[in-house]
């Protein structure tokens, strides 16, 4: 059983819209590439055909995965939001405590994570680091490149 995961709402939408296109324009597209590649010929040596059904197997994983996420997924609202600490939808400015570099990011789902939008995914290392810190504290963070410090400058929507 999954547990129950949050998202924005237009996050959320996002998956809904992508599902549907999958449901629609990806199911018909693979049903035609299959029957494409069913016309050529021999089906024991037709590798395009093979390819075919791989391609329709990883489509309806995929499906089902959206299907499992959405079914498991719930809106959090602003409201419900508490800015006292680094959490899911808070916006988080922090500061490299080696370099004094500032960046602010928003927390959020895995699914949502962007970092060219600065929305980092809270099972992200960086994530995981800052969840539940207040402004003052210091997060530890174990990167790739090793541990790296970061004060909690500010938390807000």
């Amino acid at each position: 059983m999954s547990k129950v995961s949050y998202y924005t709402e237009e996050g959320l939408q996002k998956m809904k819209d992508e599902l549907h296109e999958l449901k629609t324009k990806g199911r018909s597209q693979a049903s035609a590439d299959i029957a494409e590649a069913r016309d050529k010929g021999d089906l024991s040596e037709n590798a395009e055909y093979d390819a075919a059904k791989d391609a329709q197997g990883l489509l309806e994983m995929k499906i089902a995965k959206l299907e499992n996420i959405l079914g498991n997924a719930r809106v959090i609202k602003e409201s419900d939001v508490d800015t006292s600490k680094v959490g899911l939808l808070t916006r988080v400015k922090i500061k490299n405590k080696k370099n004094g570099m500032e960046v602010t990011y928003t927390m959020v789902s895995e699914e949502e994570a962007n970092l060219k939008e600065g929305r980092v995914s809270i099972k992200s290392p960086i994530g995981m680091g800052l969840m539940g810190k207040k402004v003052g504290e210091v997060a530890l963070v174990e990167a790739p490149v090793g541990k790296m410090e970061f004060e909690v400058l500010d938390i807000s929507l």
